[in-house]
């Protein structure tokens, strides 16, 4: 069993950087690749960015070149720096953990394991 525990949201700013945390207890996380969802106010769960136990890494269109997902295997946690940010980047923020590929990764069906949520809210 995977504990996940996202951390770092907050109120920020347009144009403002902001890092999220996903800290996992349980088991390590070897093997295993880390996704990013979030929920926008009245909007279904969508994906943000995911990385491999390679360490591939995949986006979603919207954050590219604006978010980075990296992950700290020695401390079993995931981040995922955001920049630039937009008022539409406003929502919860979810990690997740499964075993899949990058491309797998972009669909939220095939995770095992999901965080309780952080907000995120971006003022114009």
């Amino acid at each position: 069993q995977v504990q996940l525990v996202e951390s770092g949201g907050g109120l920020v700013q347009a144009g403002g950087p902001l890092r999220l945390s996903c800290a996992a207890s349980g088991r390590t996380l070897s093997g295993y690749t880390m996704g990013w969802f979030r929920q926008p106010p009245g909007k279904e769960r969508e994906f943000v960015a995911a990385i491999a136990w390679s360490e591939m890494t995949n986006y979603a269109d919207s954050v590219k070149g604006r978010f980075t997902i990296s992950r700290d295997n020695a401390k079993n946690t995931v981040y995922l720096q955001m920049n630039s940010l937009k008022p539409e980047d406003t929502a919860v923020y979810y990690c997740a953990a499964g075993a899949l590929t990058i491309r797998q990764a972009m669909g939220d069906r095939g995770y095992a394991y999901w965080g309780q949520g952080t907000q995120v809210t971006v003022s114009s």
